[in-house]
């Protein structure tokens, strides 16, 4: 689907005027007001293609990506897949990096700030020094950067940590009141490293992934047990392949505290939200109370 093009126009500090190019009438959303402690929160999973090494491209489509899903009732959280500046990732990815990160937190602080929207930037290539990081950028709805994650465990397989450097921090941090947690694509896959993310009081872990078609399956079953045995809620945002999804196999989801899926993507170009009722996890938690059962004295190799 091709998504229009939008000016945008503002006509007070809490209401938001998207002027389309085309004559449409404007739609008008007032996204500002922060989520009262007890209602659901509304988060949007962002699955696009990204084009190989087409940094230009890319940005374009996430603006127009990120507006759609505004358009869809709003939203209080966006989330953006794995590496979209680049794709999952370009012989000459050096070249192609986003210098300091600087490009990428301009565009989602910018974007944050003036829509009132928190945003998950899943994560992007940035050049730092001689090094590249495969790094998420958090921002609030003020437009304030408040976590940078950089990828932990790096795709062997695929040669990656021969182009990035590992990160060595948990990514936690706090949206509208709310812990949280990050993991990068095969960050999932090491139980022992989500459920320190976990630890950190996260109530939401969200995954963004270029995860490959061929093992869309694992994706599927991993995000489902984290989801279970840290019994929070997991938004797995994959990105979707322009090359008929050899890297980047969509089904994208948002899976609950007892591991039901909320809501759930094809392998495509799409937007799915589901609303998150934060509350439940405390009430999962109290009934199986396995952080409270756990026994992290026997959990050591002498």
């Amino acid at each position: 689907m091709v998504f229009l093009s939008y000016l945008r126009h503002y006509y007070s500090t809490d209401e938001v005027c998207l002027l389309p190019l085309h004559g449409e009438s404007p739609l008008f959303y007032n996204n500002k007001n922060k989520r009262e402690a007890g209602d659901t929160m509304k988060i949007k999973a962002i699955q696009l293609p990204s084009r190989i090494g087409d940094a230009e491209a890319n940005f374009a489509l996430a603006e127009e990506r990120l507006l759609a899903a505004l358009r869809m009732d709003g939203a209080d959280i966006l989330v953006l897949p794995e590496l979209w500046n680049t794709g999952f990732y370009p012989s000459d990815l050096e070249s192609c990096a986003d210098k300091d990160g600087k490009r990428t937190q301009e565009f989602l602080g910018t974007f944050a700030g003036t829509h009132g929207v928190n945003i998950v930037g899943g994560s992007v290539a940035v050049k730092e020094a001689d090094k590249l990081f495969n790094r998420m950028y958090v921002f609030n709805r003020s437009g304030e950067k408040i976590a940078v994650y950089d990828k932990v465990h790096l795709f062997s397989p695929a040669h990656e940590h021969t182009k990035f450097a590992a990160g060595a921090h948990v990514g936690a941090f706090v949206l509208d009141d709310v812990p949280m947690g990050a993991v990068i694509c095969y960050d999932l896959r090491f139980g022992e490293w989500v459920r320190m993310t976990a630890l950190t009081g996260a109530k939401v872990i969200f995954v963004p992934a270029a995860w490959p078609a061929a093992r869309i399956d694992h994706w599927q079953l991993l995000g489902r047990a984290r989801a279970v045995e840290n019994q929070c809620y997991v938004v797995a945002v994959n990105g979707s392949d322009w090359e008929g999804g050899k890297i980047g196999g969509g089904r994208s989801a948002v899976y609950g505290p007892l591991g039901e899926v909320l809501t759930g993507a094809g392998d495509g170009d799409e937007i799915i939200g589901a609303p998150v009722d934060i509350e439940a996890v405390e009430r999962v938690r109290g009934k199986i109370t396995v952080f409270a059962d756990r026994r992290p004295d026997l959990y050591r190799l002498d």
